[in-house]
């Protein structure tokens, strides 16, 4: 088998290997299989509960289960595909990121390293599999950084009218909201827009002193 043979398979067997852990943790997430605690672990005072099974608890809530677990289906039917294997390379990061960072900060230390170790080799793979698609990166790269021009001609006026217009634009978010909750329940609608005034004197206040 050729030496550039060898480097594909690997690759390819680094994308079977991601796509099967994404895609058994993320089925799992859905069934229930992982996050959650015990009904007696339930009846624990906080104080006696220790944070890796608070932390379970609190993921196991929707739809924040949910959302991971499809993300990581998702991702690991990207990274299985020809097409999108390198979509799903870049959708790896965030997700495997996140996943360490949690369990680094409420897993027990010996537990931690354990996992430490295992999701960085799965990292490193990803990083491999980037390596290999680096000429459509390169294009991307270019695509990015030599395609735009950040450059914008504005008068001076303008960049100092910014906070304004900012807060007119935040502002322009709230309407639909403030719409469909007067289509509900006007009375408390209008009664929370008359304490308006009253919150934005406090956060001036606030801010000013």
């Amino acid at each position: 088998m050729k030496k550039n043979k060898v480097w594909n398979y690997t690759i390819l067997t680094a994308r079977f290997l991601l796509t099967f852990i994404f895609l058994n943790y993320g089925y799992g997430k859905l069934v229930g299989d992982q996050f959650g605690i015990t009904e007696a672990e339930m009846a624990t005072q906080l104080k006696d509960i220790s944070l890796f099974k608070l932390s379970w608890y609190l993921f196991d809530q929707e739809p924040f289960k949910t959302f991971v677990g499809v993300s990581q289906i998702i991702c690991g039917i990207l990274l299985l595909i020809n097409r999108t294997a390198l979509l799903g390379a870049f959708l790896f990061l965030p997700i495997i990121f996140t996943i360490l960072t949690i369990d680094l900060s409420f897993m027990p230390p010996s537990l931690a390293e354990g996992f430490a170790w295992r999701l960085g080799f799965y990292i490193f793979l990803d990083f491999l599999i980037l390596w290999h698609y680096k000429d459509k990166l390169r294009i991307i790269w270019d695509a990015v950084w030599l395609g735009v021009n950040t450059k914008n001609k504005f008068p001076v006026w303008a960049y100092a009218l910014l906070p304004v217009f900012a807060v007119l634009l935040e502002a322009i978010g709230w309407i639909p909201m403030t719409v469909t909750q007067f289509i509900i329940s006007p009375t408390e609608t209008i009664d929370g827009l008359k304490k308006l005034p009253v919150l934005i004197g406090e956060l001036v206040k606030q801010f000013s002193g």
